[in-house]
């Protein structure tokens, strides 16, 4: 239709009214002329006319009823184009409603009853009491027709009216076929006029989410599944499932792998993964696919459909083995020119401190040179060199060996165990400067050299598996220390291998009468770590068999807690899968019966962001309990693992803990800064920050040791000045407790880990894939420190390496075809969430320009700020292969 100038347009005769509402007359005779005289000409014509069809409507000449419902008709469509008000026709038919719906009801049925239904479905719109679905009764009795034709409100206000009258047919077992034919013509018309996500609404109401898959095209489809996937964070299971399975296959519809990919990895689906490599043929794509694999950690053998030649398939598979992370890892810090090595001292920055501190005797404690050991392995970690393990021996002096005996002990486990960590990732080196600590015949430092080589191959796998080569034969040495260290090592190399060789050489230490404790605790927490998530059901049995063979002494040792985590870890994020097991735990001993139970139910729903789950454990934490029950801890730390999966659960999880700490118990007090800690790790928050120097001069010592820790995670490889402040002012303040001083050290290395190139997130691709062997390295040392004193105090200190599963490089690194390290302008900001928005809303606010490599903080997005080059994955995190653009054109 031409625009005439239509009496109904909503925004003028809005304004008309305004214009010509005049003050009411105080004699109530003129009060309905006045009402009369306030309506336009234009008004009160409409109003006669519409006046003049009902009349006609009722005339018993079926011609003139035609004439009279067609042109009211023509009205109520001319009016409901736009809805910011309600239209004139439907104000003006509101007192002959219920006439109308009279007369429908005693008229024949007949095409002109059709026509009535139609008029009476959209005066039901703004007519209709609350919850009577007439507008929906009327529209299936009507002529049908197009449904868009009455405009968007009236299309929105049926979807609906449809979703409540599905949910009550289903309840009463009616047949749904009428309402589905209507559904699919509401969905037809969303996705015609960019309504993705009420489209997705109506259809994970009607439980029909396939008929997405005949609607999208390409001009829609990258919304449509932006909102599947971030609304699956928010439904209950299974459905969050099936919408994530939708996505996926739209994606693989319009060959989108790369998104893909990452929603068969979001769930955790070999099947899927395998697919998109066999739909894609492009070899250049197939090495992103690699890069993200590894990135996600997960362990996948490419086979020949996937990969067709041999060549390539070696190729993609040392990429898929994280071979690669050590290069990418140094030609960043080049770049960033970090690569000079620090000593503990530089990041102590005694200087700055007034007199007290540092003007103390500088005697050699043996637990500050072991703080000293962690700081310099932190902060080194990756780079390969640092001033006190790797110094070349000068005949001379021989200074090489000198740190390593400036510990005692156990300490000395760690110390050879931080040359694994500064040589990470980068296997050959690593061996090699090992190496000198195998034919050792002091125990502990074997110990520590065998850690050494598990962190040294974190992450990388590799063929020849040279971790197992080394360390398998030292699993059941008569020393308890090197066993220890060996089985250690095993699950930090292994992690999430799910390899069986090591389920048979590791299996029956943890049913070995003969065995101590502490091999058993971390033979299970191996265990857990190298089949995590995956439900192996032999690994949970032989741990609840280790379990259930403890006496009561035994029960109350610190380190039995690792039993119980080694099971929870098996079940890591998997949900309803742990339920048989968490049955079989209720059967335990009382003394452990509730941790274990806590520990099963935070580790199965972590990362999920279930609500009722985050009630239940909120609830635990609510009793109040004698001294001796331990297991409200885990259930504070599961509030935080459960939470921390999307930014609103995390936000409200703060929020809770914050009157767990007004309220709780002092054993609760102990866990909730590592519950905070865990929250925003590598994230640092400034509420978090706050809450965490208040507890850091708390007046128990655990809680204060609890809170000092948590600050070092919460700002991991940041280099946070205002963190690494508080710390330095905590080195003085508890300059004489050697036991807060030494929590103090761990956190400053861990502020500066890597030298501010580390992230210890176990969250990446833009917050959407959990990397599960993260989280349990993560939570290990969490668990660990609910009982500082026993553990990171004593004399197993080095369970601070399982840090080392969660370390990342937070970079982005572009490469070429041929996997060379290019420099191209990228933007880097603050990401913005645009999902559902309108348009093409910006992906970043605030950004600068770099050119790549660059590191990527929390919340932070990448985006290319050149079109020579297309990227070949839509995440611009780790490692991105460019092409080049052959539309590109040099202006």
């Amino acid at each position: 239709m031409a625009p005439v100038p239509d009496p109904n347009n909503v925004g003028g005769g809005a304004k008309r009214d305004e214009a010509t509402t005049k003050v009411p007359s105080k004699d109530p005779k003129k009060k309905d002329d006045k009402k009369e005289d306030d309506l336009s000409e234009e008004d009160l014509e409409l109003k006669q006319n519409l006046e003049l069809y009902v009349e006609r409507v009722h005339d018993p000449n079926p011609e003139l009823q035609k004439a009279a419902l067609e042109s009211m008709r023509q009205e109520i469509r001319a009016s409901t184009s736009s809805m910011t008000s309600v239209p004139k026709p439907l104000k003006f038919l509101r007192p002959h409603y219920g006439t109308l719906k009279e007369l429908h009801k005693n008229m024949a049925e007949s095409d002109l009853k059709k026509l009535l239904a139609d008029i009476l479905s959209v005066l039901a719109l703004t007519m209709s009491a609350e919850g009577e679905r007439e507008s929906l009764g009327y529209r299936l009795t009507g002529s049908g027709g197009d449904i868009g034709s009455w405009g968007h409100e009236y299309v929105r206000n049926l979807a609906g009216e449809i979703a409540e009258e599905y949910t009550m047919r289903q309840s009463e077992e009616a047949s749904v076929e009428d309402l589905m034919d209507l559904v699919k013509q509401i969905v037809a018309f969303h996705m015609k006029h960019n309504a993705e996500t009420e489209a997705v609404d109506l259809l994970m109401d009607v439980e029909d989410l396939d008929l997405l898959l005949a609607h999208v095209d390409r001009t829609n489809f990258r919304r449509t599944c932006n909102y599947l996937t971030s609304s699956a964070k928010f439904l209950p299971g299974p459905d969050d499932m099936l919408v994530l399975d939708i996505a996926y296959m739209i994606y693989m519809k319009f060959e989108e792998y790369p998104n893909a990919l990452q929603v068969a990895l979001f769930l955790d689906n070999m099947q899927y993964v395998k697919q998109v490599f066999t739909s894609c043929s492009d070899l250049l794509r197939k090495k992103q696919f690699c890069y993200m694999i590894s990135r996600h950690g997960i362990t996948v053998e490419l086979d020949s459909e996937m990969v067709a030649d041999k060549d390539d398939r070696d190729m993609l598979q040392d990429i898929v083995n994280n071979t690669k992370l050590s290069e990418g890892y140094l030609t960043l810090a080049r770049d960033i020119e970090v690569m000079e090595a620090k000593t503990p001292e530089d990041i102590y920055k005694a200087h700055l401190l007034d007199g007290r501190a540092s003007s103390g005797p500088s005697v050699d404690s043996a637990r500050q040179n072991l703080a000293a050991t962690f700081v310099n392995a932190f902060v080194n970690a990756g780079f390969g060199q640092d001033k006190l393990m790797t110094v070349p021996s000068d005949a001379a002096s021989g200074t090489a060996g000198n740190w390593l005996f400036k510990n005692k002990e156990h300490g000395k486990t760690s110390a050879a165990a931080s040359l694994g960590m500064i040589l990470l990732w980068d296997v050959d080196a690593g061996l090699t400067q090992l190496d000198k600590y195998f034919h050792s015949t002091d125990n502990p430092v074997l110990a520590g050299a065998l850690l050494g080589v598990g962190i040294n191959n974190c992450g990388i796998k590799s063929d020849c598996d040279p971790a197992l080569a080394l360390l398998g034969e030292y699993i059941d040495n008569e020393d308890s220390s090197v066993r220890i260290g060996a089985i250690m090592g095993l699950g930090i190399a292994y992690a999430g291998s799910q390899n069986d060789q090591l389920r048979s050489s590791l299996s029956p230490i943890l049913n070995d009468a003969k065995a101590p404790l502490d091999v058993i605790a971390f033979a299970a927490l191996s265990l857990g770590m190298i089949y995590v998530g995956s439900c192996n059901e032999e690994v949970a049995q032989s741990i609840i068999f280790a379990l259930m063979d403890r006496s009561e002494a035994q029960l109350g040792d610190a380190l039995t807690r690792f039993l119980p985590l080694g099971l929870g870890l098996l079940y890591l994020g998997k949900q309803e899968s742990v339920e048989a097991t968490a049955e079989v735990s209720k059967t335990f001993n009382e003394k452990i019966r509730k941790y274990c139970d806590m520990t099963l139910l935070s580790c199965a729903y972590a990362g999920t962001g279930n609500v009722l789950k985050v009630q239940d454990l909120l609830a635990q934490c609510g009793e109040h309990l004698e001294k001796g029950d331990i297991h409200q801890g885990p259930a504070v730390l599961g509030i935080a693992m459960v939470a921390m999966s999307e930014e609103l659960g995390l936000d409200m999880a703060i929020r809770s803990l914050e009157r767990v700490l007004q309220y709780g118990e002092q054993n609760i007090r102990r866990a909730v800064p590592l519950a905070l800690g865990l929250l925003c790790i590598s994230n640092p928050k400034v509420n978090v920050m706050d809450t965490l120097s208040r507890l850091s001069h708390d007046t128990d010592s655990e809680v204060a040791m609890a809170a000092i820790i948590s600050l070092g995670l919460i700002g991991a490889g940041t280099n946070n000045a205002r963190i690494a402040g508080m710390l330095r002012n905590l080195s003085s303040y508890y300059y004489k407790d050697a036991s807060l001083l030494f929590c103090v050290r761990i956190a400053q290395g861990f502020v500066h880990m890597g030298k501010g190139l580390l992230t210890l997130s176990p969250f990446h691709s833009e917050r959407l894939l959990l990397y599960p062997t993260a989280l349990a390295g993560i939570v290990t040392l969490l668990h660990a420190c609910l009982d500082m004193k026993s553990i990171i105090l004593g004399k197993y200190h080095y369970v601070l390496y399982f840090i080392v599963l969660a370390m990342q490089p937070r970079m982005m690194l572009t490469v070429d075809e041929n996997l060379k390290p290019i420099s191209v302008p990228v933007r880097v900001g603050q990401a913005v969430d645009v999902v559902g928005q309108a348009g093409r809303p910006k992906t970043i606010t605030g950004f600068q320009t770099h050119s790549t490599p660059v590191l990527l903080a929390a919340g932070e997005r990448a985006e290319l700020a050149t079109d020579k080059y297309i990227p070949l994955s839509p995440i611009l995190e780790g490692f991105i292969i460019l092409k080049e653009n052959p539309d590109y054109r040099e202006e």
